[in-house]
């Protein structure tokens, strides 16, 4: 038999290289967000449940806002909300402390905005109900202690810096630097009347209590009117003011 001039080798394929992955590409399996849905970065869904949240609170009310009613409304998941806040009582409570935050927030630049004392702490009130006319369901939220986790850090200090403002308020009405750790009797019954005072109006207005009164005054007269009446009526008029 003739012998071959060369040995016999196998030949092997030249092993083709992958393409890299571009930067958007998904892994297999993975799921891809259905029709309609938002994509979130992974720091933006916090913020994105929490708008969510608010949204359905001033439309749909209280009774409305359900971990899965949120989830509906920002396009997530329905496990999302429940993996940033735990449970409802966890979103509710982040939810009011940013209500309080932003309360806290419009009563400082009210107060701000004036230099007596006296009409600062006008401004003051009148910011209160305010905010409460532009928010109410964020704004009824943050007074339902029984929904909320009062000791959640978040929302433990926003209120705490509400309440603060408010005493700062008093405190300057009356010519004092009061803190809310050490008080006289007279003290807190000035902070008590100030606070009643003001969110007894507002509960009144959101509740439409107010409509009857409203109706017997002269044509033209509105809510800020009575409000305005009813805080000066409680207060000595500085001089050169009306």
């Amino acid at each position: 038999m003739a012998k071959t001039s060369q040995k016999s080798r196998t030949i092997r394929p030249t092993a083709r290289r992958r393409p890299a992955k571009s930067a958007t590409e998904r892994p297999a399996g993975s799921r891809r967000p259905p029709a309609g849905e938002t994509p979130y970065h992974h720091g933006d869904l916090h913020d994105a449940l929490l708008a969510a949240a608010e949204r359905v609170l001033e439309r749909d009310g209280l009774a409305g806002l359900t971990l899965r009613a949120v989830a509906r409304e920002a396009g997530v998941s329905h496990a999302a909300p429940t993996h940033h806040f735990g449970d409802l009582t966890g979103l509710l409570s982040e939810l009011a402390a940013i209500g309080f935050r932003r309360f806290s927030a419009a009563m400082i630049a009210a107060r701000n905005s004036e230099t007596h004392p006296l009409l600062r702490g006008l401004a003051n009130a009148k910011a209160y109900v305010a905010y409460a006319q532009a928010s109410p369901g964020i704004f009824s939220l943050m007074f339902r202690t029984e929904r909320l986790d009062m000791s959640r850090p978040s929302l433990h200090d926003a209120a705490t810096e509400s309440f603060e403002g408010l005493v700062s308020a008093v405190g300057a009405g009356r010519n004092e630097k009061l803190t809310g750790e050490a008080l006289t009797l007279d003290q807190a019954a000035a902070i008590a009347r100030a606070w009643s005072l003001v969110h007894g109006f507002t509960t009144l207005l959101l509740d439409g209590r107010l409509q009857d009164i409203l109706r017997r005054l002269p044509a033209g007269t509105d809510v800020d009117q009575l409000l305005d009446a009813m805080l000066r009526s409680t207060v000595p008029r500085p001089a050169g003011t009306s």
